[in-house]
């Protein structure tokens, strides 16, 4: 059993929180949050745009604890579940590594390439694992394409287009602050990059216009740039200020054998090189669904002593660092070099 510390009662701490219930193996012991409501349990206050709203949840026999000191010298915990604004994952993911527990922290790792650098760093010295927690390639069409472009069954990897668009969150106060939240880029496009990643390896150079909003990337197209014999790949992504547009995300992934074309709402579809289009049957359409395997894997990691390659520190630094050369590269106008 691998006993579970989650340290943030916002949304993603109650969707892992609720993500948990259905994972074997896995039991969330303790609770860290400042919110004296929520960390007894009163959940109303709490909102996202997928899920189950927040609601009144009894937490008989899992302890409480206001500060997070408490939880990491609470000796039942083996893993450290991060679930704080992205200016905190740094400070409390190294303070976890060091008092000797596993870590599984947010997305993004962190919002700044040198902190990411510690934290993997840390986990390293420590003897621990550090896995962020990187959702994307858990979403049944996601997950179909990552198989797909890594196993090799459709020949190698050829090139793609990934789409990632949000009408302006107004209820995020912060949320174009380069400091906390960071913006489009890292609180967005950092899922695609962290995809793109995944698949393609670390491009040479990247390209990016678009339009900026303060210090930070508001909406904006890159093309990375993986050589004369490498991938050709393209991402969209940002802001727009229209509030009737729902989000949305997709992608075409164009194999040697094969062209992988997803659009949300839209079944994904595989084209053959035999001319046939098939709609390959996928699991739940629920997007609580993929948190439950993501913590699945992290919970595997942990019980076996197996790093998971998906929630890899390094993976998710990579990404980081691609966030970053983007938004060098919108702002000069130019390629920058990876």
């Amino acid at each position: 059993m691998v006993n579970v510390g989650i340290v943030g009662l916002g949304f993603i701490g109650m969707i892992h929180y609720l993500a948990y219930q259905k994972v074997r193996g896995a039991k969330v012991r303790a609770l860290c949050e400042k919110d004296p409501k929520r960390l007894a349990g009163d959940w109303r206050s709490i909102k996202g745009n997928f899920g189950p709203k927040g609601q009144k949840t009894d937490l008989t026999g899992i302890a409480q604890y206001p500060d997070v000191d408490e939880l990491l010298a609470d000796p039942r915990i083996d893993l450290v579940d991060v679930c704080l604004p992205n200016e905190w994952h740094t400070d409390v993911t190294v303070r976890a590594l060091k008092a000797g527990k596993h870590v599984l922290c947010e997305k993004p790792i962190a919002t700044k390439p040198a902190d990411a650098d510690r934290m993997v760093r840390t986990a390293r010295d420590a003897g621990k694992m550090l896995m962020i927690a990187h959702v994307l390639p858990f979403f049944p069409e996601y997950q179909f394409a990552c198989k797909a472009a890594l196993g090799g069954q459709f020949g190698k990897l050829k090139g793609g287009f990934f789409k990632r668009i949000i009408s302006d969150p107004l209820w995020l106060t912060d949320f174009y602050n380069p400091e906390t939240t960071g913006g489009p880029m890292l609180d967005l496009h950092v899922h695609d990059a962290h995809f793109i990643r995944l698949i393609g390896g670390m491009p040479q150079k990247v390209q990016t216009i678009g339009s900026m909003r303060g210090d930070v990337a508001e909406l904006f197209a890159s093309q990375f740039d993986y050589g004369p014999d490498g991938p050709m790949v393209t991402a969209t992504s940002g802001v727009i200020d229209q509030q009737g547009r729902a989000f949305t995300h997709a992608f075409e992934i164009y194999l040697e054998k094969a062209t992988l074309q997803y659009d949300m709402g839209v079944p994904l579809t595989v084209y053959d090189a035999k001319g046939k289009a098939v709609q390959p049957k996928l699991g739940s359409g629920d997007p609580v669904d993929a948190f439950v395997g993501e913590l699945r894997e992290a919970t595997r990691a942990v019980r076996t002593g197996t790093p998971s390659s998906l929630l890899a520190g390094d993976l998710a630094r990579d990404a980081l660092v691609l966030c970053q050369k983007q938004t060098q590269s919108l702002k000069q106008r130019r390629a920058v070099k990876v």
